[in-house]
């Protein structure tokens, strides 16, 4: 257990909602995606992330996205497509003023068109921000 954790501290695996055993898959990993936030859910969940070619229902999606990635709506599309029940995908996009920023705006616009709702923002890393996207109580 980190001393961060053992001294009352959430680390940044626990913000995100995750658990021990939970699957989570990583979509748009890069070489700027915060290695300490990936680490954490990794020890965190005890299992390593898979990636987009993960043929089986998982917990929890982190999608790494940047304003110039492509369509957001058809990538959050693909993200939930292997979503268990009950399960979140965490938009993790560059903070403000950072090289690849998303305009919340965007996010707002883009999660009902791909059947979520938005209900957390969190700084999920140094440089990171996070949405968590659900899909609406009415459709579980």
């Amino acid at each position: 257990m980190s001393a961060g954790i053992a001294g009352g501290q959430r680390g940044p695996a626990h913000r995100l909602g995750l658990r021990p055993g939970q699957t989570v898959q990583e979509i748009g990993y890069d070489e700027d995606c915060d290695d300490a936030l990936r680490a954490a859910v990794v020890e965190l969940t005890g299992s390593e992330l898979v990636d987009d070619e993960y043929e089986d229902v998982v917990d929890a999606v982190l999608l790494w996205w940047r304003d110039d990635d492509g369509d957001l709506v058809d990538a959050l599309v693909e993200a939930i497509g292997s979503l268990a029940d009950g399960g979140s995908v965490w938009l993790l996009t560059p903070k403000v003023g950072t090289e690849g920023h998303v305009d919340p705006a965007d996010i707002s616009d883009a999660a009902p068109t791909a059947g979520l709702a938005t209900t957390t923002s969190l700084q999920a890393a140094p440089s990171w921000s996070g949405t968590r996207l659900v899909a609406p109580k009415a459709r579980r």
